[in-house]
C-alpha cells in the first residue's frame, strides 16, 4: 500500500515473520524485543493494512514429485486490458502455474510452472497454449538448478534460523 509508514519495529516483525510465520506471539515478541501486547497489535495492524497478505507453508516441490520447473514467456496477439485479463484468469486457474507476471517490454507474461516431468509439460503446453486463440508465441526455459528462492519482499531479518 503506497504511503504506509513502517517503523523499525514493524520492519523487524516483518523480517522475522518472513523467516518463520509459525512463531507464537510470545516468541515473536521476544525476538523483536517488544511486549507481547505491542507485537500482537502491530501484527494485526499490518494484516489490516494489507502489508501481510496471507501466511502460507513453503513446500519442497521436489519431495512432492514436482521436479521439473519451467519459466515460460507468453506473447499474445491482442493486448487490450480485457484480453490480458482474460488470459491471466485462464492461466492462473491452472494448478501447475505457481507464479504469473505481466511484464514489459518483451513478452506479455512470464510464468513459473512446476510439473512432474516433460510429459506433463507437453500435455500442459498443448492444453493451455496451443488451443488458446490469442497466444502468438510461447518460449520455455527449463530450470537446471535453483540457486535462490525467497518470498522476502526486500525485508529481511538479521538472521533467519
Amino acid at each position: 500500500m503506497p504511503g504506509i509508514y513502517l517503523d523499525e519495529l514493524d520492519m523487524r516483525i516483518l523480517g522475522i515473520l518472513q523467516c518463520d510465520s509459525s512463531l507464537s506471539n510470545l516468541e515473536l515478541a521476544a525476538r523483536v524485543h517488544a511486549s507481547p501486547a505491542t507485537c500482537l497489535r502491530r501484527v494485526r495492524g499490518l494484516r489490516k493494512a494489507g502489508v501481510i497478505q496471507r501466511e502460507i507453508a513453503v513446500l519442497d516441490a521436489a519431495r512432492l514429485g514436482r521436479t521439473l520447473t519451467a519459466i515460460v514467456e507468453v506473447s499474445l496477439d491482442r493486448q487490450s486490458m480485457e484480453d490480458l485479463g482474460a488470459f491471466e484468469s485462464y492461466i492462473c486457474a491452472e494448478r501447475a502455474v505457481t507464479q504469473c507476471y505481466r511484464v514489459s517490454p518483451g513478452p506479455d507474461f512470464v510464468l513459473v510452472v512446476e510439473m512432474t516431468d516433460m510429459n506433463e509439460y507437453d500435455e500442459l503446453a498443448r492444453r493451455l497454449f496451443k488451443s488458446a486463440t490469442n497466444v502468438r508465441n510461447v518460449r520455455t526455459f527449463f530450470s537446471t538448478h535453483r540457486a535462490k528462492f525467497e518470498a522476502n519482499a526486500g525485508v529481511r531479518a538479521a538472521v533467519c534460523k
